[in-house]
């Protein structure tokens, strides 16, 4: 912490209407590499929960009122200064979130794309005049925010994920509420001084830290000023929240888990799969809701890409993300390490086999070895669960149809990825997947221009692209009579 620069980046309690909160109740920030206390942050519960829900209320009409060029304006400062303290954001990152420096850095560049392009989007929140069916009347058609938005963000990317929902929001001329992690709140409480630096007035951007997850989730889902609820999670926990969110009839947008399938067909070039599967599985350790979490291999190609991927695999440098080089962190916890070990000797135990890795690495407790397991069936845990590890596991497949099924053959629907060179494959099967995005010869799909989401249990709602405003906003039908 020492070598961040700028410390009023850091701070230790929540952001609520402009001013920051200090209690005496703390609880403690983990480095998630050596297991030492980072900060402690003061502890928001439901009340202060409450309270900035009742400040974003009050703030909203002003900021709605706002001019969307105003609004804009204020998005590109508060961009620039992400940007200007990119070194310093990405150090506070993996120093709670583990990732390595260079991921890190990437992270907060993501992040504040998106706030770059929805200050750019907030002067193009257009509405329709439609024909009308008489002479005498006018159809107007406009959009407005919604009001106040919650969000629940993750600790896997927490910077990004809530500049996303964030951006968005203010752009649209929201007001906002924001729980991080309770495992990585530094990053966000950063984001927030930094809001504050840009110009954001007190009580459009909130953030509440806090470890009372369900008291202070059930204020941001049940009040009444919220109008809006996002969260990026679990599909178990999106599922209570939504119900929660039920009794107000408030508008969701659910981005929940993943079971992404990366499919390699025979005619694919795989020096190039391997590269992008080394992008789609081992970013963040394998610690991303689009991890590549089943490898569909066609037999003809299965053996020459396992002896690819392997030796690839053995360059990985698994170190503290602070160290040169390092290219896979530390999982966040012991929770995640014991996650990671059973879904692997549970499909080691019905007869998969292990090529490499397959434990706990020598640079600490939560670090585990890049893994690659062959022989994996669809009935295995490993294939049906999301693995949040860097752990590979291959699975055989004969014919085009049955790669569709397998990659089908899942509750979640967020990301797919598939290699070939064939072009009437490429869209056959693009169009066959049941999946929010598919990468098709890529590995890293997620930018600020495309609408980022899934189907089916992992959710609705996409953040992103000029699609992101949809969830933020209301559309108002004007009928001018009497003309």
């Amino acid at each position: 912490m020492q070598h961040i620069s700028c410390k009023a980046l850091i701070q230790h309690g929540s952001f609520i209407n402009g001013s920051w909160q200090l209690h005496d109740n703390r609880f403690d920030v983990i480095n998630p590499a050596n297991q030492e206390v980072l900060a402690q942050v003061a502890t928001a519960t439901a009340a202060d929960a409450e309270q900035a829900v009742l400040s974003a209320e009050l703030a909203f009409a002003a900021w709605a009122a706002q001019p969307a060029a105003k609004r804009a304006e204020i998005l590109q400062r508060w961009y620039q200064l992400i940007m200007q303290h990119q070194d310093d954001l990405a150090r506070l990152l993996t120093l709670e979130q583990g990732k390595p420096l260079a991921e890190a850095k990437g992270e907060i560049a993501y992040g504040a794309s998106y706030i770059q392009w929805f200050a750019e989007e907030a002067k193009r929140l257009y509405g329709d005049t439609i024909p009308a069916p008489s002479a005498d009347k006018r159809i107007i058609v406009q959009r407005q925010p919604v009001g106040v938005v919650a969000a629940i963000t993750p600790w896997n990317f927490p910077n990004a994920m809530i500049a996303r929902k964030a951006a968005a929001a203010l752009a649209a001329g929201c007001t906002f509420v924001v729980k991080p992690a309770q495992q990585t709140p530094l990053s966000a409480l950063a984001l927030a001084e930094l809001a504050d630096q840009a110009g954001i007035p007190a009580g459009v951007f909130n953030v509440v830290a806090g470890t009372d997850a369900k008291g202070i989730g059930e204020v941001l889902t049940r009040h009444e000023k919220v109008a809006k609820f996002s969260f990026t999670g679990s599909t178990a926990v999106g599922k209570q929240l939504l119900k929660q969110c039920a009794d107000g009839v408030k508008r969701v947008s659910m981005e929940l888990g993943g079971n992404a399938p990366f499919i390699v067909f025979d005619d694919a070039d795989i020096d190039a799969a391997v590269q992008g599967l080394m992008l789609a599985k081992f970013r963040n350790a394998g610690q991303t809701c689009v991890c590549a979490n089943r490898i569909l291999v066609q037999r003809s190609v299965y053996q020459s890409f396992a002896d690819k991927l392997a030796i690839t695999m053995t360059q990985l440098t698994v170190a503290d993300g602070l160290a040169d080089g390092s290219q896979i962190g530390p999982l966040i916890d012991d929770k995640a390490v014991a996650k990671v070990t059973q879904l692997q000797q549970s499909a080691l135990d019905q007869g998969a086999t292990l090529l490499l890795g397959g434990g706990c690495h020598s640079a600490g407790k939560q670090f585990f070895q890049p893994t690659l397991i062959s022989d994996v069936n669809a009935d295995m845990a490993i294939s049906k669960e999301e693995i949040f590890g860097p752990v590979a596991a291959l699975m055989a497949f004969d014919t085009e149809q049955e790669a569709i099924e397998l990659a089908n053959n899942t509750e979640y629907g967020l990301a797919a990825y598939f290699y070939s060179r064939d072009i009437g494959r490429v869209f056959r099967v693009a169009q066959a997947l049941q999946f929010g995005m598919v990468g098709i010869n890529e590995g890293a799909i997620s930018n600020a221009a495309a609408p980022f989401g899934g189907v089916k249990q992992s959710g609705y709602g996409r953040e992103g692209s000029h699609y992101g405003l949809d969830d933020y906003t209301d559309i108002k039908y004007l009928c001018l009579g009497g003309l």
